[in-house]
């Protein structure tokens, strides 16, 4: 098992429309090294699609040089958009890419999911990379466990993040339970609610890790990361603070808060 960062956890810095000076996935290779940290995976981050072939051996070699390797994560089941993924996988030796029912543009049924994924893991098995679709709010646990269990493939599971299913009044308890089993990577974030000003309605905000609703150790307990090579991911729910400056401070305070204690829970 590896403890990793996504580029959530640089998620207001990258963002052109958020940070003063937007960073790049060079910039997120460094930090990522310079923490201690040895697996980056890029998550939602729609610019790896334009990269050229000299540009993705050119991030590959930066890795190397600094001790980081790569997953991938993106959004759709479409054998096209998952052939894409599969090309960008193997420039950069990746063995999982995680994904979501549907994107900005598709957004099949359960039995058109099943079906495009049956198309598209054909080439990941033979390529030996694992798809692994995440848990949220869009899509019932239920549903998604029937779906990979119909296709019935060593190269396709789950990616648990029980945080998102919340939003779809799913107790992440539940959660975990349903889809331990076909578990192939996990999203590691804390949550919490909190009152809104005035004291009508509530906030669902992300919490550093510890501090909030998820039951870290339950998961692991059902999940057993170590004994089946699963990689846990920190990613974050940072709130924006008002400013940019102020928002991208906390992150990194936020992903050394939760690297440390990510990595004393594993101890």
């Amino acid at each position: 098992m590896t403890i990793g960062l996504s580029t959530y956890s640089f998620f207001w810095q990258w963002h052109a429309e958020t940070a003063l000076q937007p960073i790049g996935l060079a910039e997120m290779v460094e930090r990522t090294a310079n923490l201690g940290v040895s697996l980056l995976q890029i998550c939602d981050y729609p610019l790896i699609e334009s990269y050229s072939d000299d540009e993705l051996k050119a991030l590959k070699a930066l890795g190397d040089s600094r001790g980081v390797a790569f997953e991938l994560g993106t959004r759709g089941v479409t054998p096209e958009h998952l052939a894409l993924y599969l090309r960008i996988a193997r420039a950069l030796d990746i063995t999982l890419v995680r994904s979501m029912f549907y994107s900005a543009i598709s957004r099949p049924t359960p039995e058109q999911a099943r079906q495009m994924l049956e198309d598209a893991v054909p080439a990941y098995e033979q390529a030996g990379v694992t798809i692994a679709l995440e848990t949220y709010e869009q899509v019932p646990t239920a549903t998604l466990v029937d779906v990979v269990t119909a296709v019935g493939s060593p190269n396709l599971g789950i990616c648990l993040d029980p945080a998102n299913c919340v939003a779809a009044l799913e107790h992440p308890d539940d959660v975990v339970r349903r889809t331990a089993a076909l578990v192939k990577n996990i999203h590691v974030k804390d949550f919490s609610f909190s009152r809104k000003d005035g004291w009508v309605g509530f906030t669902l905000a992300g919490i550093p890790l510890g501090e909030g609703l998820l039951d870290y150790h339950g998961l692991i307990a059902a999940v057993r990361p170590d004994e089946q090579g699963i990689n846990q991911i920190i990613e974050h729910w940072v709130p924006w603070q008002g400013d940019s400056t102020t928002t991208c401070d906390l992150e990194d305070r936020w992903t050394v808060s939760n690297l440390e204690t990510l990595r004393s829970y594993s101890k």
